[in-house]
């Protein structure tokens, strides 16, 4: 695993974001680092997402592109954090569209199926959410804003 942090000294988050771009295996073993990964950036820089979200909608993304994509190559998050909230970009070698991620269908996933919750989970708990064609596939995102200092959990 690969990890750089291109961005301010700690103190000056406030300013200026600060983000990461981490390879990841193109295995299932990839879904708890990127979870603890965000968790432990969230928490170090004392940023004001909400961390709890962030970990599952990553674990969501990661998990999405381990299952739907084939290869062996690695698979790529990139974080971003800014004064305003947190972006969460997971990239992949599949140049295909996620499921319904930006328009909901009004269709409720089957409650007996095992999948089919993580794109309603994604569009649901961010603040907005989609896709883009990359040179080598596609990224999948979400954002997410800061929570207001009494609305967050004490730690």
């Amino acid at each position: 695993m690969s990890c750089s942090m291109n961005g301010p000294a700690l103190y000056e988050l406030s300013s200026a974001p600060a983000s990461w771009r981490i390879a990841l295996p193109h295995t299932a073993a990839a879904v708890p680092v990127a979870r603890a990964l965000v968790r432990t950036a969230l928490t170090e820089l004392e940023h004001g997402a909400d961390r709890d979200t962030a970990e599952l909608l990553t674990a969501e993304l990661v998990a999405n592109a381990v299952e739907h994509t084939s290869g062996e190559t690695p698979i790529e998050l990139v974080v971003e954090l800014m004064p305003s909230g947190c972006q969460v970009e997971v990239h992949d070698t599949d140049p295909q569209p996620p499921g319904d991620l930006t328009c909901p269908s009004g269709r409720m996933p089957d409650p007996w199926q095992e999948h089919g919750r993580g794109l309603l989970l994604i569009r649901t708990l961010s603040s907005s959410c989609g896709h883009r064609p990359t040179e080598s596939g596609k990224a999948v995102w979400f954002r997410l804003p800061v929570v207001p200092a009494q609305r967050r959990p004490s730690a």
